[in-house]
C-alpha cells in the first residue's frame, strides 16, 4: 500500500522552527507516508483512523522489510502489480475501515481505556 507513496526525509533531522518546518512539509510532498532519518516514521490520511492505521501497516512494513533483508536478497515486486496492489489496499475507504475493526478490538480488550 505504500509503493511510489513514500518519502525519505533526510534534512531537517527536526523540525525546531517554521523555516525547518516549511523545508519538512516541503520535503514530505504529497506523499502518504515518510521516514524521517534519526527520527521515525510519520503517515497521513484522509481522517485520522486512515492515519493511524497506515502507521499501524508502515510501522509492520518495516518490520518486515528488516526481516526479508536478515533472511537474503529480498525479492521485488514487478512495479505494476506494486501499484495494483498499492490502489487496491491504500484507499482512504479500507484504511478507515480497517482501523474500526482494530479500534473495536482495543475497546473489547481494554474497557477500562476512558476510566
Amino acid at each position: 500500500m505504500f509503493f511510489e507513496q513514500t518519502a525519505l526525509i533526510r534534512e531537517p533531522r527536526v523540525a525546531l522552527d517554521a523555516a525547518s518546518a516549511d523545508r519538512f512539509a516541503a520535503a514530505f510532498g504529497s506523499m502518504r507516508c515518510a521516514i524521517q532519518v534519526g527520527h521515525g516514521l510519520f503517515t497521513t490520511g484522509e481522517s485520522i483512523d486512515e492515519a493511524a492505521w497506515a502507521f499501524i501497516s508502515m510501522d509492520r512494513a518495516c518490520q518486515v522489510q528488516l526481516l526479508a533483508d536478515a533472511a537474503g536478497t529480498p525479492e521485488h515486486w514487478p512495479a505494476e502489480g506494486a501499484r495494483a496492489l498499492a490502489r487496491t489496499f491504500g484507499s482512504a475507504a479500507l484504511g478507515w475501515l480497517a482501523f474500526q475493526t482494530l479500534w473495536d478490538e482495543i475497546v473489547d480488550s481494554d474497557p477500562d481505556l476512558f476510566d
